[in-house]
Parts: structure tokens; C-alpha cells; sequence
């Protein structure tokens, strides 16, 4: 004998996520106040409507040049502006197909400073001579994607928090200058001598990035080493994947 089928009952139906029924804009509103790497990241994988509102480029700041509509909010000429009007946790996106320049800027927030191309080769910062840096990390941050070019000097000054470097290239002055070059200088210990390091958590990661020139790939104060480090080693330049750490 067939079964009946039941009813299901109007609370045992499929509830609707409350979140769904807010509008775009009260969406975005919540999306902004999210840290973008990782959460807004992953509040992008939930479906195409959070994907499409959690990537609008009204939340993520800009650097473009030439500079295509002055009156567009979070746009901006060169990174020093971006990075000054940035709040912390905001990533900053830099646009392809220019050269930028990038000396002693400090960052002493939380951010995200991505290169908009599909290679680093797309977007390239650039240290004139004369200046000590072309990024200088007082604060945790992440640089994801860039080309950083330095005559003299280093490409990354990290003083303190922890600094990820992943998918980038960074090119120093080679011979006969190539002592005075740094591709990357870490003095988290000198700069901020607290009693404890780990809890401070300062610290260098460097995840599949190409340095070529400088004397070295990584300078440090004596008080920190590097740890795990993996290489492969090309004709004219070497991927590094490593940490550095307290000894």
C-alpha cells in the first residue's frame, strides 16, 4: 500500500538566511567592516550575489594612474595617498601596466598592497637613489603580487609586526654597487626591544618570491635567523620560500 506523502510544515521549510533579504548597499555597509584577507575573501565563496558585493571596488582601495574619473572615491595617484587615507585592514589594489613610485613610504596600519596584473612583471614599484626604501612595515601587513625595484638601499624595511611577501620580485642594484643593496632588511628586535618577541609576534614570511642583485637576500640585526628556507636557484635569479624568526 502507497504511503502518503505529508505536508511539510511552514516551519520545517527551507528557512531564508536573514542576511538575504538586506539590500545591496546595507550588504556592502557589513562587507567593509570585514578584514579582506581572509574573511571578506571568504564571504566572497558564499554565492554570486556576496561574491559580486564583497569584490565591488567600492571597497577596496585603488591606485591608478592616469587617473581616469577624479571624483570616484578610493581612488588615488600614487600609493603614499592610498596608503594615508587607508584604514587598518583595508587593502589597497594597484593598477597594472604603470610604474609607481615608492620611496620611505611608512605603514604603520594593518594592510593589504596587491599588484592588479596577472603576473608581478604588471605592476612595478620603483626606490629612486638617495632613498633608504621603498616600503617601510612598522604594523602586520601583506604584499601580494608586485614588482619592487631599489638602485640603493632595500626594497622592504620590516621594523615590526609580521610581514608576508608572496608572489612578488624584488630586484636591487647588482655589481659593482650590489654590497649596499638589500632586497630585504628586517630589524623587528632592534627597532622595538621588548622583553618578548613571541608575544610581540613579529616576524618575515616569504612565500614563492624571485630576488635578484643585492648582496644578500635577507639582512637581519643578529637576533633573528632564517627558518625553513627553500630555494631554486634559475640563471639569473632564485625563488625563495622563507621565515624568519627569533634564533
Amino acid at each position: 500500500m502507497a504511503k502518503r506523502l505529508r505536508k511539510a510544515a511552514p516551519w520545517e521549510e527551507s528557512p531564508v538566511s536573514p542576511a538575504n533579504c538586506l539590500d545591496d548597499g546595507c550588504l556592502m555597509h557589513i562587507f567593509s567592516f570585514l578584514s579582506p584577507i581572509p574573511d571578506r575573501y571568504n564571504t566572497a565563496l558564499v554565492c554570486h550575489r556576496w561574491r559580486y558585493l564583497a569584490c565591488h571596488p567600492r571597497l577596496w582601495l585603488r591606485v591608478e594612474r592616469p587617473l581616469r574619473n577624479v571624483t570616484e572615491p578610493g581612488v588615488y595617484m600614487n600609493l603614499e595617498a592610498a596608503v594615508s587615507a587607508a584604514r587598518p585592514g583595508d587593502t589597497i589594489l594597484i593598477g597594472a601596466g604603470s610604474t609607481y613610485l615608492a620611496c620611505n613610504i611608512q605603514i604603520k596600519k594593518p594592510l593589504c598592497i596587491i599588484g592588479g596584473g596577472e603576473l608581478p612583471d604588471d605592476t612595478v614599484l620603483t626606490c629612486s637613489r638617495g632613498s633608504d626604501n621603498a616600503l617601510e612595515f612598522l604594523s602586520t601587513c601583506k604584499i601580494a603580487n608586485l614588482t619592487i625595484k631599489a638602485e640603493l638601499g632595500c626594497c622592504l624595511l620590516h621594523r615590526s609586526g609580521k610581514l608576508t611577501i608572496q608572489e612578488c620580485l624584488l630586484q636591487c642594484e647588482q655589481n659593482p654597487l650590489d654590497y649596499l643593496s638589500f632586497p630585504i632588511v628586517s630589524t623587528a628586535i632592534e627597532y622595538n626591544p621588548l622583553p618578548s618577541l613571541k608575544e610581540q609576534g613579529h616576524g618575515v614570511t616569504v612565500v614563492r618570491t624571485r630576488i635578484e642583485g643585492g648582496a644578500k637576500a635577507i639582512r637581519t640585526n643578529g637576533t633573528l635567523a632564517l627558518q625553513r628556507v627553500r630555494a631554486i636557484y634559475a640563471r639569473s635569479s632564485v625563488f625563495f620560500w622563507f621565515e624568519v624568526g627569533e634564533k
